[in-house]
């Protein structure tokens, strides 16, 4: 398996994809060059996608996009969806991760080069 959304995850994607009403939507997960340590991890959904550039695939019941580029970057991460006081929000806890920002917003894999910017 590429990655795992968490149960906690699952809930929270399909109470969000419920209230768009859409049954074409999947899940994004990007890995963006930037970031204080170079790479950022964006999740969204959307509809479009290409087979030639984009790996499809269900996970934990949830329709995921990933760029093919990026497998290789992403294979073995988690998704989790964290709540507390001051909120809730996804996380992505990726182990091929071999340094993190301060901020927590970007890091950096190992098999990827990129530049790094301020955070």
């Amino acid at each position: 398996m590429v990655l795992q959304i968490t149960q906690q995850a699952k809930e929270r994607m399909n109470e969000m994809l419920n209230y768009e009403e859409n049954d074409r939507l999947r899940l994004r997960l990007g890995v963006n060059d930037e970031g204080c340590n170079g790479l950022s991890y964006s999740l969204r959904f959307d509809e479009a996608f290409d087979q030639r550039v984009d790996y499809l695939t269900d996970i934990n019941t949830i329709p995921v996009t990933i760029k093919k580029a990026d497998i290789a970057i992403v294979t073995g991460t988690t998704i989790d969806f964290k709540q507390n006081m001051m909120g809730g929000g996804f996380t992505v806890d990726n182990p091929n991760t071999v340094h993190s920002c301060g901020c927590d917003s970007a890091s950096k894999a190992e098999d990827r080069e990129s530049v790094p910017e301020s955070c």
